[in-house]
């Protein structure tokens, strides 16, 4: 089955990919690696602002992950023209705006990676780091960005 093909069963469909807001670029490719720059969380395409631990709870952190995982395959498919180009999804890296006392950034970044798992199969499965920070860029509760590998 195709990575198209799971999206579809999935009802996922990709977004087109945003213009940067700072002073660089959606994505780099060097040799077969391709680096995508951190996207927000956002809901009604503005930044999903919060603090998880005092203002959101695991769960709402969880589907801001899944969110930005989706912006994320749409830049990958901006980059390469198709997601089935990829060989390996090799690194998430997740920032989570949070209250000193949260503990559960793993969680809420397992949603991202598991939707990772669902749309490339094997190849989705990657390396990863979860981080909890006193702010995001425009006061986003999470923050993704992620490493390819590609064909």
């Amino acid at each position: 089955m195709s990575v198209y093909d799971r999206l579809s069963k999935l009802q996922i469909s990709l977004p087109t990919t945003a213009a940067p807001s700072a002073a660089s670029v959606p994505f780099v490719r060097t040799g077969n690696l391709l680096f995508v720059s951190g996207h927000i969380a956002k809901k009604d395409g503005k930044p999903w602002v919060g603090q998880l631990g005092s203002q959101m709870t695991t769960v709402e952190g969880q589907e801001a992950a899944r969110t930005i995982a989706i912006d994320l395959m749409g830049t990958l498919h901006s980059a390469l023209g198709d997601l089935n180009r990829i060989k390996r999804i090799v690194k998430l890296m997740v920032l989570v705006n949070c209250e000193p006392t949260f503990t559960e950034q793993h969680l809420v970044a397992n949603r991202a990676s598991e939707l990772f798992v669902e749309v490339f199969g094997e190849i989705g499965i990657q390396a990863r780091s979860a981080f909890g920070v006193v702010q995001i860029p425009f006061g986003s509760c999470v923050e993704i960005d992620l490493v390819a590998e590609v064909r």
